[in-house]
């Protein structure tokens, strides 16, 4: 059942990416650019994305139990700290400068061609370190 889920509930993000044109590099890359060729598009895009996670925490809110007994996980914190500033700056750059992020990366390899795959294996490569350097960042904020 666990799968199945999985299995829905990925085909139904891949197809939202594709669709809302997240795997579209030049339209990422359009929303990013505010004092040029701007295209606005993609803020309905993330609005629509906030909406059924807003559902989702409702929910949360009610059960203990996902549909196939997994416990939920329990909400994010709201704490605005330096590992969230740093993840995020990074997490901006390389949005602004390769118009894609891990999801819509993924689905983007269907399209073929060598750059899409050049782009995961750089990400997987940049990911690998991230445990540790997590753990260090942790270990630094608690000494403070």
């Amino acid at each position: 059942m666990r799968l199945l889920i999985a299995l829905l509930a990925g085909s139904l993000f891949g197809a939202g990416l594709f669709i809302s044109g997240m795997t579209d590099t030049a339209k990422v890359q359009g929303w990013l650019d505010i004092f040029g060729n701007w295209d606005p598009t993609l803020a309905f895009v993330m609005g629509g994305a906030m909406i059924p996670m807003a559902l989702a925490w409702l929910v949360r809110a009610r059960r203990a139990t996902a549909l196939t007994g997994a416990p939920l996980p329990p909400p994010p914190s709201r704490r605005i700290d330096q590992p969230l500033i740093l993840g995020s700056v990074l997490f901006g750059i390389g949005w602004g400068l390769a118009g894609l992020c891990p999801g819509p990366a993924i689905a983007a390899l269907s399209y073929g061609g060598t750059g899409h795959w050049l782009f995961l294996a750089a990400m997987l490569t940049g990911m690998a370190p991230a445990p540790q350097l997590r753990s260090r960042l942790d270990r630094a904020v608690a000494a403070e």
